[in-house]
């Protein structure tokens, strides 16, 4: 298992919509993300900076190269660019954490 941490941005006034709408998941944008491997996925936001911080446990074999290919996937950032910062082909603008500390208790 493998752990994966980034930031994104949400745009001013569109906190409680941004949560709406991930409440309202489309079942086949779940499935495929534990298709591909992702197996743990959250995010966070703070509401001083509208970061978002998402936090991703994925398989060994995750490859997140296919994802981007996949129209699901698109046209949930094409639903999601209007709340969003996001590049031109939609996606969120994401900047990658590098992970410094982790603990982890018996399980």
């Amino acid at each position: 298992m493998r752990r994966f941490a980034f930031t994104m941005k949400l745009k001013p006034g569109f906190e409680s919509e941004y949560e709406r709408r991930h409440n309202e998941i489309w079942p086949e944008l779940s499935k495929l993300l534990l298709f591909a491997g992702v197996v743990d996925y959250s995010i966070f936001l703070d509401p001083k900076t509208l970061t978002l911080f998402a936090y991703q446990e994925v398989t060994d074999d995750f490859d997140d190269s296919t994802l981007p290919h996949q129209p699901i996937m698109k046209k949930w950032w094409t639903h999601m660019a209007d709340i969003m910062e996001t590049n031109p082909d939609d996606s969120p603008r994401t900047e990658e954490l590098t992970e410094v500390f982790h603990m982890e208790g018996d399980k």
